[in-house]
């Protein structure tokens, strides 16, 4: 018996029933290609924002000063790590960070300072990217800042507009100063939206009297390097310094974002589930339909092993019309919203866990929103028909004949 031919004769002779269960098939598989990829851009672009705008693939800092933050606990000589790590394909930028008053037209606030060097921050960062309104920092202007934009609603000031600064220097005398108003940024996140003054390393070390050292240094690894890997790469070039990744800085985070990678796998069980009892239901309603077809096969001599191929094969061409279909329709709607996006313009200005949220949210197309869907339902169908086809197997040909 040509197992593949009488299996193919199979399907197209029921076709009513090869039509409802490929078609539920189909859309399962094209419901969670879209599933996949929209879920899997959504992490990527958070987790892009975390790594981007503010923290980084990693962040060193001197060894008590995430403990007990100040002024004065600063990295001595930040060149020294900085030379070798970019000479092994890492950029690295130093930041100064320090807190204090802010003062506008209507309002006062406390605010953090972080003071960049312009040039090299941009290398880490893509902050200077989310100006709402305004320009970034510029060298040649070290009296103009960029504020964040509740901040900047709170104090009632726009780009051009003064605010007063007032915080303590590194000398125990008040450090004041009047800033330009350069930009306001777009929401990055809750910490720098209500708190965020960003102005040039030069401005910061006058402002604060820090005339060396620096509290902080980004780093982002080469694009195949592991994040612990690379962890270890640092930490082994800062003795006494302490190196941590994103991760550990926001574990919070990170185990939300690992949860709900963990909820995909969750989602395809309880989608494909539904599918399983389908296909269940599809495959006893062959055997029953055939009860007599399969005795009289048994009876010309196919054994067990004929008749579980034939229902397997069936199964098989069922499965793959699905495949066939549902990447058909999944790959071209993925593709548009990978590149098109889905327009949340609502949650503009919104945030989850203090990272901001993309106001156009975007899937990702790629191999792994595509074969996970595929493999789940494959797995699915394979275990759902395999007791009807047992059944099929072990059919008694006498009372298969005879059955009415």
């Amino acid at each position: 018996m040509d197992i593949w031919k009488t299996a193919w004769r199979n399907v197209l002779r029921s076709r009513r029933r090869t039509f409802v269960t490929v078609s539920a098939m189909s859309f399962a598989l094209w419901v969670m290609i879209l599933y996949s990829g929209l879920v899997a851009g959504y992490l990527r672009d958070m987790e892009q924002n975390i790594l981007d705008l503010e923290i980084g693939d990693l962040q060193v800092h001197a060894g008590d000063y995430r403990d007990d933050p100040s002024l004065y606990a600063r990295i001595d000589d930040p060149e020294a790590l900085m030379a070798p790590l970019r000479a092994r394909g890492y950029r690295a930028s130093s930041r100064l960070l320090a807190w204090g008053l802010a003062a506008g037209e209507e309002s006062s606030a406390g605010v953090s300072f972080r003071g960049l060097d312009v040039a090299a921050d941009a290398d880490v960062s893509r902050i200077h990217e989310h100006v709402f309104a305004g320009s970034w920092l510029d060298p040649g202007e070290p009296h103009g800042v960029v504020i964040g934009r509740r901040l900047a609603r709170m104090l009632g000031v726009e780009p051009g507009a003064e605010i007063v600064v007032l915080s303590q220097g590194a000398d125990g005398a008040t450090a004041a100063d009047l800033f330009e108003v350069r930009g306001v940024l777009q929401s990055v996140g809750d910490a720098t939206d209500r708190a965020g003054v960003f102005m040039t390393a030069g401005a910061f070390r006058e402002l604060f009297v820090v005339p060396d050292g620096v509290h902080q240094i980004v780093v982002r690894r080469p694009v195949d390097a592991e994040l612990e890997v690379a962890a270890t790469a640092v930490a082994a070039l800062a003795p006494g310094l302490d190196v941590q990744t994103w991760r550990d800085i926001m574990p919070t985070l990170a185990s939300l974002l690992d949860s709900a990678r963990g909820a995909i796998v969750a989602m395809f069980f309880i989608v494909y589930l539904a599918i399983a009892v389908l296909i269940l239901n599809a495959m006893l309603m062959a055997v029953f339909e055939r009860i007599r077809e399969l005795g009289v096969l048994k009876a010309l001599g196919v054994g067990p092993a004929g008749i579980l191929g034939l229902m397997l094969a069936e199964a098989g061409i069922l499965t793959a019309m699905a495949v066939v279909i549902g990447v058909a329709l999944g790959i071209p709607t993925l593709w548009y919203l990978a590149v098109e996006g889905i327009e949340l313009t609502g949650i503009a200005g919104m945030s989850m866990l203090g990272v901001a949220m993309d106001p156009v949210w975007r899937a990702e197309l790629s191999l792994a929103a595509v074969f996970p869907p595929i493999g789940a339902l494959v797995a699915i169908v394979a275990l759902a028909v395999l007791y009807p086809s047992l059944k099929a197997a072990w059919i008694d040909p006498v009372r298969a004949i005879y059955h009415r």
